[in-house]
């Protein structure tokens, strides 16, 4: 039976080691000047290294570049596509169609996968930009399980579901928090990074805590939960889905390392010996918990939700 691919989001260049040992397919990598909510920042000097570091292990790299690009950076585009290009990188991830048409033109040869986080929830729109010329779809994370299996079902390109980690809720390409603080009259220095851990929006009729961050791409407001289906693998291994992700954004590296060692186990029995996955997936999610953070609690997101119309 046919594994799909494992596919992490590592921290640096040296976790790439970590997570090859641990069993990881595929990495995705880049830097916030490109990409969205990364797991770490990878200057060029650090995507070349990443390359060499995952190719030594059989594994791809795909590099993210699904920022929404305003007119001020599609001129540099070309530039940063030649340099994927020429260090190997094995795709480019985008959602915006100015990256599509700069590949075109600089590198006809690189491999696409399209993901605008929110709007490839059906498969005549992933197949749409496969005849563009993506050869994968990165599905919306608030499609159930039906949805995916039916998408699947028609899809003319590769489909990508995530599997674990948090989700994005909300993007403004404003500096709320800035603004924020500014206008409460405090004096805030607002890094742009994208890997402070300390921020939250607390809803107290919920008592659920938001991370929230801000970065080049403007502010981020992700899940209270994680998502976790680890035990709930069968009916995607069985429809064929070709890569699993785990999003390892805001999570410690060592966290994400385990994760994967437990989804490498659990894809492995779930495609080679179902009976022994039967057996073994409630201990893994257990193991999961185990080292969960106390404030991001497991859920299995939108996967067993209704379909409402």
């Amino acid at each position: 039976m046919k594994k799909p691919e494992l596919l992490v989001t590592p921290t640096s260049v040296s976790h790439i080691h970590d997570l090859a040992k641990a069993g990881a397919d595929a990495v995705m990598i880049g830097e916030q000047r490109y990409g969205l909510r990364l797991a770490g920042e990878f200057s060029r000097t650090d995507v070349a290294e990443a390359v060499k570091a995952a190719h030594q292990y059989g594994m791809n790299v795909y590099v993210a570049m699904n920022a929404i690009f305003h007119n001020d950076k599609v001129d540099e585009l070309g530039d940063y596509i030649r340099f994927l290009a020429e260090v190997g990188a094995d795709a480019i991830e985008f959602g915006d169609p100015a990256v599509l048409m700069t590949v075109r033109e600089v590198a006809p040869h690189m491999k696409l996968h399209w993901n605008t986080e929110t709007t490839a929830t059906n498969w005549y729109t992933c197949n749409y930009w496969g005849r563009k010329g993506a050869k994968r779809a990165v599905l919306a994370r608030e499609l159930n399980m039906e949805a995916i299996l039916e998408i699947k079902e028609h899809a003319e390109v590769e489909i990508e579901v995530q599997v674990h980690g948090m989700t994005c809720m909300y993007q403004s390409k404003r500096s709320l928090i800035g603004n924020y603080f500014e206008y409460q009259g405090k004096v805030m220095e607002i890094e742009r990074k994208k890997y402070e851990k300390g921020m939250f929006l607390y809803d107290k009729e919920r008592d659920n805590k938001y991370p929230i961050f801000e970065d080049e791409n403007g502010t981020h407001i992700m899940s209270p939960n994680d998502i976790c289906i680890i035990d709930e693998l069968s009916e995607m291994v069985d429809a064929g889905i070709d890569s699993f992700k785990i999003d390892g954004v805001l999570h410690e590296q060592n966290y994400i390392t385990e994760v994967t060692k437990l989804y490498r186990r659990a894809v492995d029995l779930c495609a080679e010996n179902r009976a022994q996955y039967e057996k073994e997936k409630d201990e893994l999610l257990a193991k999961i918990e185990a080292i969960q953070p106390k404030h991001r609690p497991l859920d299995t997101g939108f996967f067993f939700k209704e379909t409402v119309y």
